[in-house]
């Protein structure tokens, strides 16, 4: 009987509002209620407080520089002939340290690994919002340049090669190269098809107050942009209502003001809300700790973009992204040959166009309703008759 698939929990959200302590509730949570869950998280104290305390739970720290180590010792083990050819001194492992976006990589090759068949859930502690969703977007970031430096299609490369190296003087790419490119490729591909995968959603954990609503709506632009979006927003640490000190009285108040405003964003869109309490300290333990309900979450994954022929009736097609929350002063829109490049809340991707629009030009965009619409008319020197 084939393995059940694997879900996939991303906890993200505010800065210092608690995500790594939701995570950690949630997967010890999952694990005490019979599923095999693998928490995966940047915090080494937190790992090794919890290892062992579950049965059925399992806990790794991601290693950015264990990662690193093993990643560039291998490319320059496999093209270990062109550094010679070059007068390179090969690097040891002493000597290596992690370069910026290590982390990244490290903790998405994690997520990976975690899809291996031994875990039913995992549980991954992000960064905050922001650089949560640049690192769900590198693996096809990461791709899309790879396509570029080394396409797939090399057979001139590999004919040419000797002629080219002559004419410039220096080693052309060799098998390696392209060999190594096709296993990356490969190897990102499997992380972006966890990310996109229909099982994985996405939680944003927030301290309900005067930026909540910001982070939210930052999250719902930066995840729609790439079709995703969150599956629960969660309002941590909430202060009870009716304490008799006029000055909790009052931060309760505020808060509840702000959960609110959360409460009917959330409601807009069909997005669940969760509410946690504050314990008045650090929880002591898993068994006191808070979690999400992991099962109740919906997926996050979603078509990112849409096409609706109009050609019969209106002579047009309307290309349509949905950007829950997006704005127009945010919001950049670039036609770059066969591709699209949208900007929206800070965020950036280049999107490819389907063959029938490649043959028309840009008539006009909006964004009306949560959603950017672009109007595409047929070419007439391109168009066929």
């Amino acid at each position: 009987m084939p393995a059940a698939p694997v879900r996939t929990l991303l906890i993200t959200g505010a800065g210092g509002a608690g995500r790594t302590t939701v995570a950690v509730a949630t997967a010890a949570a999952a694990a005490a209620a019979g599923t095999r869950t693998l928490l995966l998280t940047y915090d080494r104290e937190a790992a090794a407080a919890l290892a062992g305390t579950v049965p059925g739970l399992g806990v790794a720290s991601v290693d950015p520089g264990a990662a690193f180590e093993d990643a560039l010792l291998d490319l320059q083990t496999r093209g270990g002939t062109l550094l010679t050819l070059l007068g390179a001194a090969p690097l040891d492992p002493e000597e290596l340290t992690p370069l910026p976006g290590a982390e990244a990589l490290a903790l998405l090759r994690a997520v990976r690994a975690a899809h291996d068949g031994t875990w039913e859930l995992a549980v991954v502690d992000l960064p905050p919002v922001r650089e949560a969703v640049t690192l769900l977007a590198l693996p096809g970031q990461l791709r899309r340049y790879l396509a570029r430096l080394l396409p797939a299609d090399r057979q001139a490369a590999r004919a040419l090669r000797p002629v080219l190296a002559q004419l410039a003087g220096v080693p052309m790419p060799t098998e390696w190269a392209y060999e190594a490119s096709a296993r990356a490729d490969r190897e990102l591909a499997a992380v972006q098809a966890v990310i996109e995968d229909p099982g994985t959603s996405v939680a944003v954990v927030v301290e309900p107050g005067a930026h909540a609503a910001d982070i939210v709506r930052t999250a719902r632009t930066g995840l729609a942009l790439y079709g995703l979006g969150p599956a629960a927003v969660v309002a941590n640490r909430l202060l009870p209502t009716g304490a008799a000190d006029p000055f909790l009285a009052g931060l309760s108040g505020t808060q509840r003001r702000h959960l609110g405003a959360l409460a009917e964003s959330c409601a807009a869109d069909g997005t669940a809300l969760h509410e946690l309490p504050h314990l008045g300290r650090e929880p002591q333990g898993p068994e006191e700790a808070l979690a999400v309900p992991y099962a109740a979450a919906a997926a996050g994954g979603g078509d990112t973009w849409s096409v609706e022929d109009r050609l019969g009736d209106e002579g047009h097609f309307v290309w349509s992204l949905p950007l829950p929350g997006a704005t127009k002063d945010g919001l950049d829109l670039v036609r770059r040959g066969d591709e699209l490049v949208v900007d929206a809340g800070g965020f950036r991707r280049i999107l490819p166009l389907p063959s029938a629009l490649r043959r028309c030009t840009v008539e006009g965009a909006a964004l009306r309703d949560g959603a950017l619409r672009v109007r595409f008319t047929p070419d007439p020197g391109l168009w066929p008759r």
